[in-house]
């Protein structure tokens, strides 16, 4: 996956997480954060893993599985990659 170090959006997505995750972790260390508002981040955090898989999963489909240009179905692709989103 050597084109992955090219894209700027999966690093972004990346960064995202991990303030999301620093943040998560300064949260449950204070006293007085809530538990609704640790699961409010725990669920931000699983929907921005969901959305960096996502991204993943479409760029090894475009780079590697789907190869030659003439053969994209881009239909199907979109309707494959809208159920990924779905049930991710």
């Amino acid at each position: 996956m050597s084109h992955i170090y090219q894209d700027k959006k999966i690093l972004n997505r990346i960064k995202r997480l991990q303030g999301q995750l620093k943040a998560l972790e300064q949260a449950v260390q204070q006293p007085e954060t809530s538990c609704i508002e640790v699961l409010q981040q725990v669920a931000a955090a699983k929907g921005a893993m969901g959305g960096l898989m996502n991204e993943l999963i479409e760029s090894h489909l475009r780079q590697h599985v789907i190869t030659d240009e003439t053969a994209i179905n881009e239909e199907e692709l979109v309707r494959f990659l809208a159920i990924l989103k779905r049930y991710n």
